[in-house]
């Protein structure tokens, strides 16, 4: 990066003003990446404001995010480019008349095939490219924030694939040749862990770990996002949330749904946090019927009898 990386307080003061509470991890680690220029896999999960840092580290810098989502199967075409079969076959129309001329003296097949041959390529050529989130990043306009998000479902080929981009901030294309970085992008990696990452894209990338939030960073987090929400119900319901992580769940609830649950109360007007007030809202916080059902049951008393509380 050409421009002095922002200070961790810097980036401290954008994010909290956008409701976000970092850790000091999260901070240090982002001045580093652009210090050192690296990449930054940040692993922890679901719901703890992996995608959302990568977001806001975007916005701090007025820079554009670049999403690539990661699913099973995801390859080198839809991640990189694909050629414009569509524009490629209408210029072919376009051009019949001087397809024509230029095979008007051939022989026979071998003479045509010589008479067009290196014509061919002009119809594989960055003309005719479609680019997708990677080649879009490599050749921005004005430094991106490229975001791979939840790369632990892909597979072990595409991470090989991307090695070239971290490292070298270049992409290779066969018919056109490397494609290098108009501006190196800030690339931020994302990952559940469901499966375990090479060391090969490790070794080429900062390691972020981020976790659940204490209980005061989550309480000033729905401070910051849900105002309406008060003091006495904001505490009692960041303290339910931390004991059902500490339950036997499938799928604990990350602050994007405390959020959201938060938000949920607000909207009912509910000023305390009863088994009722439970009932009515917890679908906010919870998606999976195994996980409602047991909060449901163990109702709101136990979660705040002494043992359970922080």
């Amino acid at each position: 990066m050409t421009a002095a990386a922002p200070t961790p307080e810097e980036l401290r003061v954008h994010f909290e003003s956008k409701g976000f509470v970092p850790p000091a991890a999260t901070l240090t680690t982002l001045h580093l990446a652009e210090a050192l220029g690296k990449p930054v896999l940040i692993e922890g999960p679901p719901g703890v404001g992996k995608t959302e840092t990568a977001r806001l580290w975007a916005d701090f810098h007025g820079a554009p995010l670049i999403r690539l989502q990661c699913y099973e199967g995801l390859d080198e075409a839809r991640a990189l480019y694909e050629w414009s079969y569509g524009k490629q076959m209408l210029y072919a129309q376009l051009l019949r008349e001087k397809t024509a001329e230029l095979l008007g003296g051939a022989r026979g097949l071998k003479d045509a095939m010589a008479a067009l041959r290196g014509e061919t390529d002009a119809f594989f050529s960055e003309e005719f490219l479609l680019p997708r989130p990677i080649l879009r990043a490599i050749t921005s306009e004005r430094p991106a924030v490229l975001l791979i998000d939840e790369i632990d479902r892909s597979d072990e080929e595409f991470e090989a694939f991307l090695l070239e981009v971290l490292a070298e901030s270049q992409v290779t294309i066969p018919e056109v040749g490397t494609i290098r970085a108009r501006h190196a992008p800030r690339v931020a990696l994302t990952s559940n862990d469901t499966r375990e990452l090479s060391d090969a894209l490790r070794r080429r990338c900062l390691y972020l770990y981020l976790d659940y939030p204490s209980f005061e960073d989550e309480v000033r987090i729905v401070e910051r996002r849900v105002p309406g929400v008060g003091p006495e119900l904001r505490d009692r319901l960041v303290r339910f949330v931390h004991a059902l992580r500490r339950a036997d769940l499938k799928r604990p609830p990350g602050t994007a749904e405390v959020i959201d649950w938060a938000a949920a109360l607000a909207a009912l007007g509910a000023e305390t946090l009863s088994d009722g007030v439970l009932a009515e809202s917890l679908g906010a916080l919870l998606k999976r019927r195994e996980d409602l059902e047991q909060a449901l049951k163990k109702g709101v008393t136990p979660h705040f009898r002494r043992g359970n509380e922080e």
